[in-house]
């Protein structure tokens, strides 16, 4: 890595932390409440938003169901909230709903549970993205007309920051969230009081609209339909509880206790926030349809549509409009790092799969900030390909959310009945056997409850868009078992004690030549000094000219070692090598032979383009032959000199991963990939 480059990732995302220093990141309640709770509370800037818009569909007359449907999200979070408080607490290794419904219900509904978390951590990321640039497009338009730009640059700012690190995020992220909570409060109680107990008139800018509908006379099982629609749409408000019961590792000690607490904390801040919304918005006459320009009547021409949150702040802070930005803003920042949550989750469940043996083990190590970095860029990458692909659209979005969720919660709680009446059957005391009975009951009753969700959305998502979530869920679930089957395959392969562990019968030694200088005098020393059988060069005739003139280089030189010419009359030089490697393996099947291909070590990007490039086909062709080693000999040109130089006995992060240490191994050559020195041109 060149000076500049490491410079500049030191500059965005810090130095590196020692392995041992990992117990120092981990998270006290206060940050881990926004770093984990994030996505969570800040739904209540469009759950209720989306139960207004699908009830728009029948005309105003459908809002009179909107407390009733409050009501019921707020009681099926109450379940899952007291649900997953005894997950983190049987299961605190961090595995979650994944270790949950693998050890009791099978790999495969675990490997289900995973791909519908996956799948929902990128919709968690895109849906929260587009809501904060939705929202702060009410008060500053130039960003809602780009949203797809500005969501993408939102995402990058946000991968940044979580590859400085989980603590050192959840700092930074601390602040606009529990600014975003105390203000939505204080716009909630100043509303409700003006309204309830003041009695004054607090209306919402649209709350004078009227509302077409051409479903206004909705009935019998169409209605009921729309209202399990506008409920689906709602539990929204439900996403990111799962997110702490796979992050209790990230959590200081006593960690299920602190991730139990947090949950709680969770549940309490956004069952308020979410029910005191639906209330005021009622009492403000707020109106929002999916089409404003056909739907609303009375509006003015080229009338914006303002999200619910801002249309409400608006009417509460008419007399002090600083309140009024600062929740909007409040509201799109927390709306950004409510994709924290899945920053912090998706890292660590994909971790979790790689030690499984589900996705590639590289997701499974930490980077120079104690991060999942692997996990958080691909999670980035793939939450932006959803922006750009729905256009930053929040409602669009929104129909492929939750499905996952609700597949991963109806999982994970049977997966915990099943838990208990395991420890049942075992448990003798009797009041452990009563705390453990109490646990399954609430299990029992988050099952049935939010396995009736998961039917409800299905039914009413399917169409709507939840089709594309469950396609990619499959496709992630069979991927991730051909990932299992490739290494355990592998595995089989590499295992046992019946390698024919007999010597080969000879070592046949061919160093590639293609000029007569240092590097070929190189080559020729190592190969030398491996004792080979048999040593031969050889270069491959391209041009005439000078293949003559390297024979007659070679014929006046005092080395004793033999130049082979194989003709090339397509100038090629990978095949002609090939063919001759083949060919004396076919002559001694028992013989090892040993290519030794030099190469020149740069010090600078652009000089790798103009290097190295026929040594690098000639090795990735002959790795794939049997009984053949092939040997990089490196020769450091003088810009690699000067970047050793400048590297040795300073501090540099990441200089002993980079094989450049301090003390005498800096200055020992054969450390640093130089080799023994050279023993002469015979």
């Amino acid at each position: 890595m060149s000076k500049i480059s490491t410079a500049t990732k030191r500059l965005i995302l810090g130095r590196p932390y020692r392995s041992d220093t990992l117990g120092a990141t981990l998270l006290p309640k206060r940050i881990a409440l926004p770093v984990f709770a994030s996505d969570a509370v800040s739904s209540v800037a469009y759950a209720p938003e989306e139960i207004f818009l699908v009830l728009s569909m029948a005309g105003i007359s459908a809002y009179a169901y909107t407390s009733w449907i409050g009501i019921a999200v707020a009681v099926v979070m109450v379940v899952v909230v007291a649900s997953y408080r005894q997950n983190v607490h049987a299961y605190p290794s961090g595995g979650g709903d994944f270790e949950v419904a693998t050890r009791n219900l099978g790999p495969s509904a675990g490997l289900t549970v995973a791909s519908a978390l996956l799948v929902d951590y990128v919709l968690t990321v895109a849906v929260s993205i587009a809501a904060a640039v939705s929202n702060i497009g009410a008060a500053v338009p130039v960003i809602g007309d780009h949203k797809v730009i500005f969501a993408v640059l939102a995402i990058v700012l946000l991968t940044a920051g979580n590859l400085r690190g989980v603590r050192e995020a959840g700092k930074a992220f601390a602040v606009p969230t529990y600014i975003f909570i105390v203000s939505v409060l204080i716009m909630l109680v100043w509303g409700l009081v003006d309204t309830f107990i003041l009695g004054a008139d607090v209306q919402a800018e649209s709350a004078d609209f009227g509302m077409r509908s051409d479903n206004s006379h909705l009935y019998g099982i169409a209605l009921v339909f729309l209202i399990a629609r506008a409920f689906s749409s709602g539990c929204a408000a439900l996403t990111g509880v799962e997110a702490i019961s796979n992050g209790v590792p990230a959590f200081r000690k006593p960690k299920s206790k602190n991730a139990a607490t947090t949950l709680l904390m969770l549940g309490g801040i956004a069952i308020t926030m979410l029910i005191g919304m639906i209330v005021l918005a009622q009492k403000t006459g707020v109106k929002i349809a999916e089409n404003p320009a056909e739907q609303l009547v009375g509006a003015p021409d080229g009338y914006q549509q303002k999200t619910m949150m801002a249309q409400l702040a608006q009417a509460v802070f008419s007399g002090f409009p600083v309140g009024f930005y600062v929740v909007t803003i409040a509201t799109a920042l927390v709306l950004m790092l409510a994709a924290n949550t899945a920053f912090n989750g998706f890292p660590v469940l994909a971790s979790v799969l790689s030690q499984h043996n589900y996705l590639p083990r590289q997701l499974h190590t930490r980077g120079d900030r104690l991060a999942f970095s692997n996990g958080i860029l691909f999670l980035a990458a793939a939450a932006i390909g959803f922006v750009v692909a729905f256009g930053g659209q929040v409602t669009a979005l929104i129909q492929l959310y939750i499905v996952g969720v609700f597949i991963s919660f109806t999982l994970s709680q049977a997966g915990m009945v099943l838990h208990w009446n395991r420890l049942l059957a075992d448990e003798q005391s009797r009041r452990e056997r009563a705390r453990m009975r109490r646990s399954r009951l609430v299990n029992c009753i988050g099952l049935v409850l939010t396995g009736a969700v998961l039917v409800i959305v299905l039914v009413t998502k399917f169409a709507a868009g939840a089709w594309i979530a469950l396609v990619l869920m499959i496709l992630l679930f069979l991927m991730m078992r051909g990932i299992q089957r490739h290494y355990a395959a592998v595995a089989e392969e590499l295992s046992g004690s019946d390698w024919d562990a007999v010597l080969p019968s000879r070592t046949r030694s061919v160093v590639l030549v293609s000029k007569l200088h240092k590097p070929t005098l190189r080559a020729l020393a190592y190969a030398r000094a491996t004792r080979p059988d048999t040593l031969e060069a050889v270069t491959v005739n391209v041009d005439d000219a000078d293949t003559r003139e390297l024979v007659r280089q070679w014929e006046n030189s005092d080395i004793r070692v033999p130049l082979k010419v194989i003709e090339s009359p397509y100038r090629e030089i990978t095949r002609p090598v090939l063919d001759y490697v083949k060919r004396l393996r076919r002559d001694a099947p028992r013989d090892v032979v040993m290519v030794f291909i030099p190469e020149y070590v740069v010090g600078r990007w652009w000089e790798q383009v103009l290097h190295n490039q026929s040594a690098l086909r000639l090795k990735s062709r002959l790795l794939f032959q049997r009984g053949v080693i092939v040997a990089s000999v490196p020769w450091q040109l003088e810009s690699s000199a000067r970047v050793r130089s400048r590297l040795r006995g300073t501090a540099v992060p990441g200089a002993v991963r980079r094989g450049f240490t301090d003390g005498p191994a800096a200055d020992d050559p054969a450390r640093q990939g130089g080799g023994p020195p050279q023993r002469g041109r015979d």
